[in-house]
C-alpha cells in the first residue's frame, strides 16, 4: 500500500493524496457532453486506433460514440445512463462519468455525482441569447449545477461550449461568464474556473486555443482538472461504520481470534484497536478488539476505505447495523432535509417509501412538503408536493430510529435514497439537514 495514503499516525485514509480524479461531465441535452470527454480521450492518446475506426460516421469521427454505448444512445443521439472512461495523463489518472442532460434522466445524473470529486458543467452557447446584456441560462444548466452543489461535490467547473459556432465568440463568452458567475453567487456556489472551449475542433480541452481565441489566456480545461484536489475523508468526524457483511466464521482465526468480523466501508471518523463502539439499533456496548484491511492486515483504518472489526465479545450485529462512537449522537425516528424528486409520480405528504440509509431499510412516511426550490430564481416556494426531478425540502417519520447526521458534516451519514415500496423504484434521494 502507498505509503502517501497514510496520515501523520499511520492510519489508512482517503483524501488529497488520492491519485485518480473522479469528475462528471453534466449540464443540458445536446450541450456537448460525450463530445467533450471522447475529445479528451482523443487528444490525449487514450484511445486506441481500432477504437477510432469503431466510431466513424460517413466517413467523420463522432466523438460521442467513444461513451454512448448502449444501442438506444446511437439509435437516437443521446446520453441515457452514466457511462464511466479512464484514462491518465503524466500528471494525474482520471475517471469521468458522462451524465445524461434530458430532465427524465436526472436520477442518473445524482448518481453519478454522489460519489464525484468534480463536476463539469457544460453551458452550449448556441442555445443562448448572447446577444442580450444579461443572459438567461437553460433550466438543467441550474439544476445540473445546484445538485452537485447540494451533494457536495467540490469543485464545480464551468465549460461553455461550440463557441467557434457563434459570430463573437469574445463577446459571447464574456456575457455568458457574467451569467454564470450571477447564478453561482445566488447559489451560494464557488465555480473553480469558467473555461472557453470547442469540443469539436478541440480548442481549450486538452490543447491550447489559437491565441487570443475569446479573449482567454487561462489554462485548458484539462489543465484546470490536473489541479484539483480529490474530495477529503471525513477522518474527523465521530466513528461511523455500516455493517455490509458479517463474516461469521473467519477462515483466518489467527486474526480475528475466532471471533465474527464484521466488515463495511468506514463513512466517517477512524476506527482502531481499544476504541469504545455502540451498536446501533440495539444499543449494546463493545470494545473494538482488532481492524483488519482489505487484506486482513491489522491498522487503524480510516473514512473512505473497507475494513473489518472484530469486537471484544459477542454482540447481536448484522448486516444494516451501524457501528457508532460510544459517544456518537443518538438515532433520531424525524428528519428533515433537502430531497432532488427522482420519481415519475409526485412526492406527496401522507406517502409511505422504504428508506435506505448505509445498508439498513426502514419505513419512512412524508410527514410534510416544506418547500419547493425554484430552479431559475432560486426562491423558495410553498409546496403541497413535489414534481418529477424537483428540488424541495421535507419531513419525514421514521418507523424505527436511523443514526443519521447532517449532510453537511458526512456525506454517507447524511444521505438517504427512498424507493417505491410497490414498485421498487428509485424515487429520491434525501439530504440530510
Amino acid at each position: 500500500m502507498d505509503s502517501r495514503l497514510r496520515g501523520n499516525d499511520g492510519v489508512l485514509a482517503a483524501g488529497d493524496h488520492d491519485a485518480a480524479l473522479r469528475f462528471i461531465t453534466c449540464g443540458s441535452v445536446d450541450d456537448g457532453k460525450s463530445t467533450l470527454i471522447g475529445r479528451l480521450l482523443v487528444d490525449s492518446k487514450a484511445v486506441l486506433q481500432d477504437q477510432l475506426a469503431g466510431v466513424q460516421r460517413a466517413g467523420e469521427t463522432d466523438l460521442a460514440l467513444l461513451t454512448d454505448g448502449l444501442t438506444a444512445e446511437r439509435e437516437q443521439g443521446i446520453t441515457i445512463d452514466v457511462a464511466y472512461r479512464y484514462f491518465a495523463t503524466p500528471a494525474r489518472k482520471f475517471i469521468i462519468g458522462d451524465a445524461p442532460g434530458h430532465e427524465q434522466y436526472t436520477r442518473n445524473m445524482v448518481t453519478a455525482a454522489s460519489s464525484a470529486d468534480a463536476a463539469v458543467v457544460l453551458v452550449d452557447a448556441t442555445k443562448l441569447a448572447w446577444g442580450n446584456e444579461e443572459v438567461k441560462l437553460l433550466p438543467q444548466t441550474h439544476r445540473h449545477s445546484l445538485l452537485a452543489h447540494l451533494l457536495r461535490v467540490p469543485s464545480i467547473v464551468f465549460a461553455v461550449n461550440k463557441l467557434d459556432a457563434v459570430e463573437n465568440p469574445a463577446l459571447a463568452f464574456r456575457r455568458i461568464s457574467a451569467a454564470l458567475v450571477r447564478f453561482a453567487l445566488a447559489a451560494g456556489i464557488e465555480p473553480t474556473a469558467i473555461v472557453p472551449v470547442s469540443a469539436l475542433k478541440g480548442f481549450n480541452v486538452v490543447e491550447a486555443a489559437p491565441a487570443g481565441w475569446c479573449g482567454y489566456e487561462g489554462p485548458t480545461l484539462l489543465r484546470v482538472l490536473e489541479q484539483l484536489p480529490v474530495t477529503a475523508a471525513e477522518v474527523d468526524e465521530s466513528f461511523s461504520f455500516p455493517v455490509q457483511w458479517v463474516e461469521k466464521f473467519s477462515s483466518s482465526s489467527d486474526t480475528s481470534q475466532g471471533r465474527r468480523v464484521f466488515w463495511g466501508r468506514v463513512a466517517a471518523g477512524t476506527v482502531r484497536p481499544g476504541q469504545a463502539v455502540r451498536v446501533m439499533p440495539s444499543g449494546q456496548a463493545a470494545t473494538v478488539s482488532q481492524v483488519l484491511d482489505a487484506v486482513r492486515k491489522p491498522r487503524a483504518i480510516g473514512a473512505g476505505h473497507s475494513a473489518g472489526v472484530v469486537l471484544d465479545r459477542e454482540v447481536d450485529v448484522s448486516r444494516g447495523d451501524w457501528l457508532l462512537a460510544a459517544d456518537a449522537p443518538e438515532a433520531v425516528r424525524e428528519i428533515s432535509g433537502t430531497v432532488a424528486w427522482l420519481d415519475d409520480e409526485p412526492l406527496v405528504a401522507g406517502r409511505v417509501y422504504w428508506a435506505l440509509h448505509g445498508h439498513r431499510w426502514v419505513k419512512a412516511k412524508v410527514r410534510r412538503v416544506v418547500h419547493r426550490l425554484d430552479i431559475q430564481t432560486l426562491a423558495e416556494q410553498d409546496a403541497a408536493q413535489l414534481e418529477p426531478n424537483a428540488i424541495g425540502h421535507v419531513e419525514l417519520a421514521l418507523q424505527e430510529p436511523l443514526a443519521a447526521r447532517p449532510f453537511g458534516r458526512a456525506r454517507l451519514p447524511g444521505s438517504l435514497v427512498l424507493v417505491d415500496t410497490a414498485s421498487h423504484k428509485t424515487s429520491g434521494a434525501l439530504l440530510v439537514r
